[in-house]
């Protein structure tokens, strides 16, 4: 069996490891049924030179880390993967922007992790690429010689292509697209936008069944919707019921009704819209008033780009602003808490809510959504409102599907929500679940690495023929 090689911008080292969910699931289940390693960066800065790399086995696995140096990774990292591609690929041109210098560094770090990870391959591997950060590993790693099967797998939505062409030099992304061997996306629309790309006129690909032709290349393109482990996040949602943290807001919360969001600090995550709908909630529907309690987890993240404190701002004053107009003697509407928590406690204050608001304006899946239906109490379940504009809303139909830009919509379908029988509560949520325990996180990496796995190299000129071209 050939050994499988992840390569992400992050590495899930094995304490982190044994935490975290999602993608961190699939990815460590598959390479200890394989045998295998995962590569990336340490998430550590040199002042100047690039490290080298290091390598810690546990359970069978090996995880193999870089330190990357701080210019480089500043400009890769805050600047063109997140100022750049993030907003690119959600479409969300008002944040996008674009500079040459970050543009330089992005393709730095990825001859870097290809020239690390390189040395560290063996004739039977198959190798593994996750999302935005290192859409040229393939490119770089064909230029020395690498002939390994290689697949690329988007975790972010794709951008059709008026929207791609924005970003200066959108060929070049298309030809390091190019050089992998399986391009999978999250979704069929996701899937659509890709081939609808490679179909233009200026770039001159052909789409055949399943397949892409381009830039002298022929690759396999599929959608493969990620997944969770529905019995794991049902498991820690009961074990951590009687956590403290957790029992403090049960005995506060009383006979009142819990509506959580739960979300990175980030503007695709449509939160001050969010914010707003709860208002209009409370503005609304009186009923309402005393009997419901908000929370918004959203843990701050990328602190080095200034977009992401201005979202923090901003969502500090709107929760004072509501609670401020809405508070009562002993009742406060909105608790906006801007810190991360162990993963369990959250399981279980998800499972606590009789409403799961996920309402982001672009999202690739939104795992939380998945997350919130798996931790419920099957006799007596909450009820999913989520934005028609992210992937999951493919497979969830029977969640309450809004447009997180109708703020009354979106009021609307909380009240909704909150007045849903039980029978009802439980039909949709039995039906749901059903779907995220056939297509789970396991299944998910199973058909990617079976596809992986019948790819040969190919035998046309790869992508050390594509002249990297300077603008």
């Amino acid at each position: 069996m050939s050994r499988l090689v992840a390569v992400s911008n992050r590495v899930a080292g094995p304490k982190r490891a044994r935490t975290a969910g999602g993608l961190t699931v699939g990815v460590l289940a598959a390479l200890r049924k394989h045998g295998g390693m995962w590569f990336g960066w340490s998430g550590k800065i040199l002042e100047r030179n690039d490290g080298e790399v290091q390598l810690v086995s546990s359970g069978g696995v090996d995880f193999a880390t870089i330190d990357i140096n701080k210019q480089d990774c500043d400009a890769y990292y805050n600047g063109f993967s997140n100022n750049t591609l993030w907003p690119l690929f959600h479409s969300l041109l008002g944040f996008f922007s674009y500079n040459r210098t970050e543009y330089d560094a992005y393709r730095r770090v990825n001859e870097l992790f290809a020239r690390r990870l390189a040395s560290l391959l063996t004739p039977d591997d198959v190798i593994w690429v996750h999302d935005y950060h290192l859409l040229f590993l393939a490119f770089e790693l064909r230029r020395i010689g690498v002939t390994q099967p290689i697949g690329f797998f988007l975790h972010v939505p794709f951008p059709g292509f008026d929207v791609l062409r924005a970003l200066p030099g959108h060929d070049e992304i298309l030809k390091a697209l190019a050089a992998y061997d399986v391009v999978g996306v999250q979704t069929r629309r996701d899937l659509r936008a890709l081939h609808d790309c490679f179909k233009q006129p200026e770039v001159g690909g052909a789409v055949r069944k399943g397949s892409v032709e381009a830039f002298g290349r022929r690759f396999f393109t599929e959608a493969f919707p990620i997944g969770i482990d529905v019995d794991e996040c049902r498991s820690l949602a009961e074990k951590n019921l009687e956590h403290p943290r957790v029992q403090r807001l049960a005995n506060r919360l009383g006979r009142r009704k819990l509506m959580i969001g739960i979300d990175r600090l980030d503007y695709s995550k449509g939160l001050l819209l969010r914010f707003r709908a709860v208002e209009s909630l409370l503005d609304n529907y009186p009923e309402t008033r005393g009997e419901v309690v908000f929370m918004q987890i959203a843990p701050p993240t990328r602190a080095g780009v200034r977009t992401y404190q201005e979202i923090r701002h901003e969502l500090e004053r709107a929760a004072g602003n509501i609670n401020g107009h809405h508070t009562d003697i002993d009742w406060v509407p909105i608790r906006y808490l801007n810190r991360a928590y162990d993963r369990g406690v959250v399981m279980a204050l998800m499972r606590t809510a009789r409403v799961g608001l996920v309402t982001p304006i672009r999202d690739g899946m939104n795992l939380v959504a998945k997350e919130y239906l798996a931790s419920q109490n099957a006799d007596d379940p909450g009820v999913l409102v989520l934005s028609r504009l992210c992937g999951a809303a493919e497979e969830l139909k029977l969640s309450i599907l809004i447009n997180p830009y109708d703020q009354r919509a979106v009021a609307d379908g909380i009240a909704t929500a909150l007045k849903m029988p039980l029978e009802e509560r439980r039909e949709r949520h039995r039906t749901m679940v059903a779907v995220l325990a056939r297509d789970d996180v396991h299944r998910w990496s199973r058909r990617f690495i079976e596809a992986l796995h019948g790819v040969r190299a190919q035998a046309t000129p790869a992508a050390s023929t594509i002249r990297r071209k300077r603008r």
